[in-house]
């Protein structure tokens, strides 16, 4: 419910100056740390991962049933302590079970992969930042039932 109304504007943000805002929050952000093998990460407005989205973190929702075992799962980027998330995610390009019961599992890519594969790739510096920025034109959400797990 977080990652969707962050996506379609319905929950207030804030935005680089930290004005309070109202307005699909991912559409233009940076993927800011990028892993080759292992992960894609993005949600920080400025773009470095030290952001703050100007809302409350949101408790972890962790099961034993999902689990990092598959390339593509959607996960809730903390900074290591419990119910830390807010609005930084990452997608896994790789089998990542080591972080299994550390980070909310939220999503699966149905189609796309190696998109996110590619973005792992680009070049990076210092901190895992990408030399060439890759920015997110829109995030849209699609519902389809039978695809939810």
């Amino acid at each position: 419910k977080n990652f969707i109304d962050l996506a379609q504007g319905t929950k207030a943000t804030r935005d680089k100056k930290g004005n309070k805002i109202l307005k699909p929050y991912f559409n233009g952000l940076t993927f800011h740390r990028v892993i080759k093998g292992f992960m894609i990460q993005t949600g920080d407005v400025k773009g470095t991962g030290s952001g703050d989205c100007g809302i409350p973190n949101i408790r972890d929702e962790i099961s034993r049933k999902v689990t990092f075992d598959n390339p593509g799962t959607l996960g809730m980027a903390n900074t290591g302590r419990p119910d830390s998330g807010a609005c930084q995610f990452f997608i896994t390009v790789g089998r990542a079970s080591y972080l299994d019961g550390k980070h909310t599992i939220f999503g699966q890519v149905m189609s796309g992969q190696e998109v996110a594969v590619a973005i792992s790739a680009v070049p990076a510096g210092p901190d895992d930042r990408p030399k060439t920025p890759v920015i997110i034109k829109t995030v849209t959400i699609r519902s389809n039932p039978a695809q939810v797990r």
